[in-house]
């Protein structure tokens, strides 16, 4: 599972890493561009010793002696001892840095490499390492008694001028910067997938809120111009997804089965308000008695979204000022009962707590078959968990992308502290091709009519 969780986390991310692939290719250019060509001549040296009339030892001898001290050698190429003989203008570390000398195992034989921007000069280095080192070789190893063997060291391949450079190398160049932009870019996804702490799948949704995913949402360009479903004769795919919604709703408790019901989230901006009033149609086209109230008594958008007027409505209600026939309106074909939230209060808290909003919740339940209240968000204030304490559950709706798992878990711990109903969750504004993913399978052109929706509830408690 984690590998396909890492296929499709790649895979939705795709044009990011494209594009990566696409900018490695011109700064590997760039670089190969930019880098001097370098040469490289090598000369091989072989170690041995000779006795002191001249002639070559046994080769057991001659073995032993050279392979103790061939390594040794090959360190010696490189020091400044060295190099100073042969260096050029003075420049001994540079030199020193472009001369790499290694014993060849097994064997008694050195092999040194000169590298140069010049290719006849790092050939004329070469072979002048070659004739220099025998010298200082001698010089180092003089036989302290007659008759002992002496080290040698004798050039046996010089150098030739070399025709073409070792670096640099345009197609090796080019494969790295490729690699490379591809493990930063699915790095650089994997760990912002992991640092990201927003909701985008149902497990995450499922595991955080502790409840049912109830229903997917999707992300239409015209839903904030046109939020309700009742647009393009409810064909859309919005539309399906909250039929799907009610459906499953029908399904929740089926000997506890909510008749009240809070709508809320976790901070403002996640699409609660706009979720209430399309429940509320969608319940109330399938021929539900359902009152939608706006128990947002701060931010009221109930009007707003359904094109009433809002002046007048539950603070009314609740501190006396008008009875509720008075202010409850009628809105669409469906027949839907709209309580909208009146004046902005300086108490919304103690209003929605009070034993008022308790008597009007029943009366409104014993009247309706749904009571749809929408609430303000959990966290910023305490009116939804008001609500929610007094009513037979509560919705919590989180947006794909910005609402983050910390805040889920403190909205059901407090949910859960006042003894509230969690009965689901609802993930909104998710991506089409995502929702679909899921496997609600609206967005295909069901091709519903108005009035086609022949789904019809059941009377709870009857």
């Amino acid at each position: 599972m984690e590998l396909l969780y890492y296929v499709r986390l790649a895979r939705r991310n795709w044009l990011l890493i494209l594009l990566a692939l696409i900018l490695a290719v011109p700064a590997a250019l760039a670089v190969t561009a930019n880098t001097p060509p370098k040469y490289t001549a090598t000369i091989s040296m072989m170690v041995y010793s000779e006795d002191r009339e001249g002639s070559l030892s046994t080769a057991y001898q001659a073995g032993m002696l050279s392979q103790q001290r061939v390594q040794s050698y090959a360190r010696l190429l490189t020091s400044r001892r060295m190099i100073g003989r042969i260096a050029e203008g003075g420049d001994v570390r540079r030199l020193q840095e472009n001369i790499t000398a290694e014993s060849i195992p097994a064997t008694v034989l050195i092999r040194a490499t000169v590298a140069d921007t010049d290719p006849a000069r790092a050939a004329r280095l070469a072979n002048a390492l070659g004739t220099g080192f025998p010298k200082l070789v001698s010089e180092i190893e003089r036989p302290i008694s007659p008759g002992r063997p002496v080290v040698r060291v004798t050039m046996v391949d010089p150098a030739d001028v070399p025709t073409e450079p070792v670096s640099p190398r345009p197609l090796v160049n080019l494969a790295l910067a490729l690699v490379a932009a591809l493990f930063l870019s699915v790095g650089s996804i994997i760990l912002r997938d992991r640092l990201d702490t927003t909701v985008k799948t149902h497990e995450v949704l499922r595991l955080a809120s502790k409840s049912s995913i109830l229903g997917t949402i999707g992300y239409e360009r015209n839903a904030r111009r046109q939020p309700l479903i009742v647009r393009d004769r409810g064909r859309s795919s919005r539309a399906e997804a909250f039929r799907s919604l009610r459906t499953n709703l029908q399904f929740i408790g089926v000997d506890r089965q909510p008749r009240s019901l809070v709508i809320t989230s976790c901070l403002p901006g996640e699409g609660k308000s706009s979720i209430a009033a399309n429940l509320s149609i969608t319940l109330a086209q399938a021929g539900w008695r359902v009152i939608l109230v706006d128990g947002d008594l701060r931010r009221p958008r109930i009007p707003q979204y359904l094109g009433i007027e809002g002046a007048t409505g539950l603070t009314d209600v609740l501190i006396g000022k008008a009875p509720l026939r008075d202010v409850v309106q009628t809105w669409g074909e469906p027949g839907l009962s709209v309580l909208p939230s009146g004046q902005v209060p300086p108490n919304p808290s103690e209003l929605l707590a009070s034993q008022a909003m308790r008597t009007l919740l029943g009366q409104l339940m014993e009247s309706h078959d749904m009571v749809i209240i929408d609430a303000p968000p959990l966290l910023p204030v305490t009116d939804a968990a008001a609500l929610a304490a007094i009513c037979d559950g509560a919705l919590l709706v989180a947006r794909y992308g910005r609402t983050r798992r910390e805040h889920l878990v403190r909205a059901v711990e407090l949910l859960s502290s006042i003894n509230a109903r969690l009965v689901g969750a609802v993930l909104n504004f998710v991506p089409v091709r995502r929702s679909n993913y899921h496997g609600y399978g609206y967005g295909y052109g069901y091709g519903y009519e108005p009035g086609a929706d022949t789904e019809v509830k059941t009377p709870v408690g009857v």
